[in-house]
């Protein structure tokens, strides 16, 4: 890949990950539409006639085998939890705080249950992280004010509940073989979809007259954005830049949930948050060997 094609694709994986944070203010806004179930069809059945093309088009198609195939349908009831966490947490509480929180700490919870699983040995630095990560997300609940009311509310139990439940998405996801990463999310947005319209939705009972333009707009944004062109950039970049290049961008996604946030929701975003984000995110680059600098060779 050319210097050229480096940057505009650069550009590509910034707006990638704007989209991922601009999903958090999607949720909120639809919140006051539809429910979580709800959601979880109207935004994957987007997902799904936008992403089939790519498929075709990134000669990916549609082969998964049987062993991925059982490792979807755990990663995708899994998802619907995730998912459920995600909206409820958004809808109760603030898109700030989710973006900020569950964003900063998947790959903490990744790398703890990783550690669990699989009896990986934890250096220095990563005790040091997991220390550093973990008054990151104190800071972010503002446990230094001692109101237990605050610390314990509904929407962070959710927030913190969507962390450890797309964590073990990720784990279960890694464990596929054979089978391209998009195909696998495909397949997973597909049953996803069949599980949450057999036994949780009443389509009769959807209010569809309340469905306006902003609704239509943060529906697309959420789906196609954020999801479609969002992962797609993402696995191209691994692809094409390597995973460990790639990670560093994931730094700019709580960022965008807190701007966003405070732009199209008027939220106020709290001191905390910044500081907090801002410790977790340095303890996740600790502990995955992120580079965000580096070294030009001379």
């Amino acid at each position: 890949m050319t210097q050229t094609n480096k940057n505009i694709f650069y550009i590509l994986m910034v707006l990638a990950m704007a989209g991922w944070g601009a999903s958090w203010v999607n949720a909120k806004v639809l919140s006051s539409y539809i429910n979580e179930y709800e959601m979880i069809v109207f935004r994957n059945f987007f997902t799904i006639i936008t992403l089939a093309p790519v498929l075709i088009y990134s000669r990916n198609y549609f082969y998964i085998n049987k062993r991925s195939f059982l490792l979807c349908i755990v990663a995708s009831v899994l998802m619907i939890a995730y998912m459920k966490c995600y909206f409820l947490g958004t809808k109760y509480g603030t898109a700030s705080l989710g973006g900020a929180l569950v964003t900063t700490l998947i790959p903490i919870n990744t790398f703890i249950l990783m550690a669990i699983f699989y009896k990986k040995k934890i250096q220095r630095k990563d005790i040091f992280a997991l220390i550093l990560g973990g008054f990151g997300v104190l800071t972010i609940l503002h446990v230094w004010t001692f109101n237990i009311e605050q610390i314990f509310s509904i929407d962070n139990l959710y927030f913190l509940c969507g962390s450890v439940l797309w964590a073990l998405v990720t784990i279960v996801s890694a464990k596929s073989t054979k089978t391209s990463p998009m195909v696998f999310s495909f397949y997973m947005y597909v049953i996803m979809t069949i599980i949450t319209s057999i036994f949780f939705v009443d389509f009769s009972n959807i209010n569809y007259s309340s469905f306006d333009s902003i609704f239509w707009i943060n529906l697309f944004i959420v789906s196609v954005i954020s999801t479609t062109f969002a992962t797609t950039i993402y696995f191209i970049g691994i692809e094409k830049l390597g995973a460990n290049e790639v990670s560093t961008f994931i730094f700019l996604v709580p960022f965008f949930a807190i701007s966003l946030s405070a732009l199209f929701l008027k939220e106020n975003v709290s001191l905390s948050i910044i500081i907090g984000t801002v410790m977790t995110l340095f303890a996740v680059k600790i502990l995955n060997n992120i580079k965000i600098i580096k070294k030009r060779r001379v």
